[in-house]
C-alpha cells in the first residue's frame, strides 16, 4: 500500500475560520474558474460561518449557512444537526426536528442527533417516537459497553430523554455552545493531523474516528470525505468507501486523490472500464501529469494487488 498523499495546507489552512481546497489532492491544474468546476456554495467554508454563527448566537446566520452545506452536500449529518440547533434558537421547533430527523437518517450512530430529537418530539407532544429514540440509544449503550468514544453522548442523551419523560418538562436543550465540544478550526488541524498519521500506521479504524472530529470541524471536506473512503476501503468495506468517494467528488469533481483512490477501488473489484474512465479524468485534469494518475496507472496495469 502506498502512504496516502493528500495535504491539507498547513493541516486544513483557514482563512478567516474556513477551510480551502488543499492543492494537494483537489487542485485542478486547469487554470479555470471556480464556477467550471465547484457547486454554488464551498460547503467547508460554508459550515466554518454556520458554527462561527452559532457559537455567536446568529441563530438565523447560522441556518442559512447550514442550508447552504445542505445544498450541495445534502447527507452531511453534521449540517443537519446543527441547523437544528440553530432552529432551537430561533424557537422554530417543528423545523428543528426536521433537520434532526434528517441527521439521524444520515448517520444513526450519531447520539447528540438523536437527544435532540428525542427532546424535540416530546415537545410536540409525539412521545411514542421520543420513546423510539430513548430505545435506539439504549441499544447503543449496550453494544457501546462505556468503551466507544461516543459513550459520553450516548448516556447524555439516555439521561436527558428519560428525565424530560418523567418530569414532563419542556427539556429546553444545552446551549449550542455546550454540545459543540471540537468544533474549533484549531480541533479540527489537531484531528486531521492524527488521522494521516493513523492512517500511515494502517490504524484505520482510529483514523476513522479522528477523521469525523475533522468533519464536525470542518464540514464536509472532500479531503476528509477521501480519506473516510480510503480508511474504510483499507477494511474491505468497499460499499461505504465507494459512498465517500462520491461525496468528495460531488463536491470537488477534479480532487486528484477521491480520483485516483475510488479508481483503486474499481480495480480491486474488478471493475476496470470504471477505473480506466477515473484514469482519463485524471489525465485530463493533470495537464503536465500527476502522481495520482501514474499511481492509478499502475494498479490497472498489474491488476489488484494487495502488497502493490
Amino acid at each position: 500500500m502506498h502512504a496516502p498523499k493528500l495535504v491539507l495546507a498547513s493541516m486544513l489552512c483557514a482563512f478567516g475560520g474556513s477551510v480551502a481546497l488543499a492543492s494537494g489532492g483537489g487542485g485542478t491544474g486547469m487554470g479555470e474558474m471556480p464556477s467550471a468546476s465547484t457547486p454554488a456554495y464551498d460547503a467547508a467554508t460554508e459550515y466554518r460561518k454556520g458554527v462561527d454563527a452559532l457559537q455567536a448566537s446568529k441563530f438565523a446566520e447560522a441556518r442559512k449557512a447550514f442550508d447552504h452545506v445542505l445544498s450541495v452536500a445534502p447527507k452531511d449529518a453534521n449540517a443537519a444537526f446543527l441547523a437544528g440547533r440553530a432552529c432551537e434558537g430561533l424557537n422554530d421547533v417543528k423545523a428543528a426536528r426536521r433537520y434532526f430527523e434528517r441527521a439521524v437518517r444520515n448517520d444513526g450512530t450519531m447520539a447528540q442527533a438523536r437527544r435532540e430529537l428525542g427532546l424535540t418530539l416530546l415537545k410536540l407532544g409525539d412521545k411514542e417516537k421520543a420513546q423510539a429514540q430513548l430505545d435506539a440509544l439504549k441499544a447503543a449503550d449496550a453494544q457501546c459497553a462505556g468503551s466507544c468514544k461516543d459513550a459520553a453522548d450516548i448516556r447524555d442523551g439516555i439521561d436527558s430523554i428519560t428525565a424530560a419523560m418523567s418530569t414532563a418538562a419542556d427539556a429546553a436543550p444545552a446551549a449550542p455552545s455546550q454540545l459543540m465540544p471540537g468544533r474549533s478550526a484549531a480541533a479540527g488541524d489537531a484531528a486531521y493531523s492524527q488521522a494521516v498519521a493513523l492512517i500511515n500506521e494502517h490504524r484505520y479504524d482510529q483514523a476513522i474516528a479522528a477523521l469525523h472530529a475533522a468533519e464536525q470541524a470542518f464540514g464536509p471536506h472532500p479531503d476528509i470525505l477521501t480519506y473516510l473512503g480510503f480508511s474504510n476501503r483499507k477494511l474491505g468495506r468497499y460499499d461505504v468507501a465507494e459512498g465517500y468517494y462520491r461525496q468528495a467528488l460531488a463536491l470537488a469533481p477534479r480532487h486528484h486523490g477521491a480520483l485516483e483512490y475510488y479508481g483503486e477501488l474499481k480495480v480491486e473489484r474488478g471493475d476496470m472500464a470504471g477505473a480506466r474512465a477515473n484514469l482519463a479524468l485524471l489525465d485530463r485534469y493533470c495537464s503536465f501529469g500527476c502522481s495520482e494518475a501514474e499511481e492509478l496507472r499502475h494498479w490497472i496495469a498489474v491488476g489488484h494487488d494487495p502488497a502493490s
